[in-house]
């Protein structure tokens, strides 16, 4: 049965019937959390300035609420999302029960075996140079601070065919190195699935966690998941489950159900639901925040607001990045209210519970929270008190990414340029810190909203953002560099409000501070080509 049912989401991800067409919601920017805080707060508020010369009125006071603190209850988590709560808090009436086209996935727990692979005898090096480039690899793993092109670069350095010569452990942490990424992308979807390919054709075996990785490299390596990521991933899956005889888990199952959800292949994506149930798979963290994001492509609101409730009611902790998906997903739908009533809320539960923390500011903190949670959640499954503990000092507060979703959404959707300035106002009480991708996200509203007669988004407004990004990227502040997306958008923002005289002074400006790759240089190229002939 398992392998007729592999074969069935193989064939449904080349059917039309499973995908959506003509999406009416416009994908957002990719978001990713800072390395490193902003500590100039002059700076911050730059761009603010930029966009108006009126003052603005900050919407969140300067200093803590004073109210009294208090524990809070599941029925005050869950109130974030219900449309029938007013902004103090007072719950007036129930979220109603809307019937879903998705199959009930409520299902009793499963802890899966641990994983174990046969252990291998590493190959002994031929020679000394062999066995110092075995060397110089192990040293760099255990670097943290080595790139993954470094790495990679000594693991090419190996006799081949490579993989034999390392120890099982020193493979083990070579995946797991090369997994850690901030964003999946092509250059390491390739790096990992080479060495997937090694490990293959040396006859060697690899555990679910490491075939799960291979999965979500294949699915997740562009910024658009089309159809041909989906067949990658499972034909993989496929691979896994037939010839190599490894069972996915929850993990595997999650990867799969948000890959089929990227690519708009809502009837696979259920059909991988039913299956997790089938098999008696648990619901984990990040399957019901995939079912969040899963509604909000869909365009549901209701089922977003059904999702939450389900995931806060099972246990599982909400923090930022729960909400920050909430909050996205609801912009998706159209419900733009709603989704600013959620952020609302937000700072009204951070606010009134003195000593929160303020959510991670880099991706890897980030990331080895949400790991944390999730393991979190199922220890203390039943010990409530603990639970309610370890939600007491997880951040709800706004982060970088609530405000990268909601600026992105305006400059781009809405084009209210008054929300922006006062979202990017936002920025400071958080100690948010800057970020190119908010530079971007305003280059793209001046392209989308300039140019026109009576606009907000004026000439004036965009020499002021471009000269605040100059002195933040002179300035060297982290996370703000000249790069290929913001070079293309100035060159679009200014060649739609300010005409092909300044487009060409601003090209001649930054080029000066840009070392492109050769490819990158053509796409740009290309842009003022066709800007300059407009």
């Amino acid at each position: 049965m398992d392998s007729i049912f592999i074969s069935a989401l193989v064939r449904a991800s080349h059917c039309k019937k499973h995908s959506i067409e003509n999406r009416s919601s416009v994908q957002l920017p990719t978001l990713s959390g800072a390395h490193t805080r902003f500590c100039s707060r002059r700076r911050k508020s730059d761009i603010a300035v930029a966009l108006s010369r009126d003052s603005q009125t900050s919407f969140l006071s300067h200093e803590r609420a004073l109210a009294a603190q208090r524990e809070f209850s599941q029925e005050d988590y869950k109130s974030i999302v219900d449309i029938y709560t007013d902004v103090s808090g007072s719950r007036t009436a129930s979220l109603p029960q809307i019937e879903q086209e998705s199959p009930p996935i409520t299902v009793p727990g499963f802890v899966a075996p641990a994983e174990s692979c046969p252990d291998y005898p590493a190959w002994p090096a031929r020679n000394e140079s062999d066995q110092l480039a075995i060397g110089k690899l192990i040293g760099f793993l255990y670097d943290d601070n080595t790139s993954h092109e470094t790495i990679y670069h000594h693991y090419r350095a190996l006799p081949a065919p490579r993989v034999p010569y390392l120890f099982r452990g020193t493979l083990r942490l070579l995946f797991h190195r090369l997994s850690v990424v901030e964003r999946k992308d092509e250059a390491s979807m390739l790096r990992y699935l080479s060495i997937v390919d090694d490990v293959k054709f040396a006859g060697m075996t690899l555990t679910c966690a490491e075939w799960s990785s291979a999965i979500a490299f294949a699915g997740r390596c562009f910024a658009r998941v089309s159809s041909a990521e989906v067949e990658s991933a499972l034909h993989l899956w496929k691979e896994m489950e037939t010839q190599a005889g490894v069972k996915g888990t929850d993990v595997t199952f999650n990867i799969l159900f948000d890959i089929a959800t990227k690519a708009g292949k809502f009837i696979l994506a259920e059909m991988i639901l039913r299956e997790m149930q089938t098999r008696k798979l648990a619901m984990s963290r990040f399957a019901h925040v995939g079912l969040i994001y899963y509604h909000g492509v869909k365009g549901d609101g209701d089922g977003i607001r059904k999702a939450y409730v389900s995931l806060v009611e099972s246990g599982e902790i909400v923090d930022t990045v729960v909400l920050n998906c909430v909050i996205a997903s609801l912009l998706r739908t159209g419900e733009a209210p709603a989704a600013e009533q959620v952020y609302g809320r937000m700072k009204r539960l951070h606010s009134e519970q003195t000593g929160r923390p303020l959510p991670p500011s880099d991706w890897r903190t980030s990331r080895e929270l949400g790991r944390s949670l999730l393991r979190a959640a199922k220890v203390f499954k039943d010990k409530p008190e603990r639970l309610q503990e370890l939600q007491r000092n997880t951040s709800i507060a706004p982060n970088l990414a609530t405000l990268q979703i909601l600026i992105s959404y305006h400059c781009i959707r809405t084009g209210e340029y008054e929300l922006v300035a006062r979202w990017l106002d936002e920025m400071q009480p958080f100690d948010i810190p800057l970020h190119g991708s908010i530079f971007v996200a305003l280059l793209k509203g001046f392209t989308i909203h300039g140019g026109i007669r009576y606009t907000a988004w004026t000439r004036t407004r965009l020499e002021s953002v471009w000269a605040a990004y100059h002195r933040a990227v002179d300035e060297r502040i982290s996370n703000v560099y000249v790069g290929k997306w913001i070079i293309i958008w100035a060159i679009k923002a200014f060649g739609k409000c300010a005409g092909k005289k300044r487009t060409l002074e601003v090209w001649e400006q930054i080029q000066g501070k840009w070392t492109p790759k050769v490819d990158e240089s053509q796409v740009v190229d290309k842009v003022l080509r066709d800007v300059l002939a407009s």
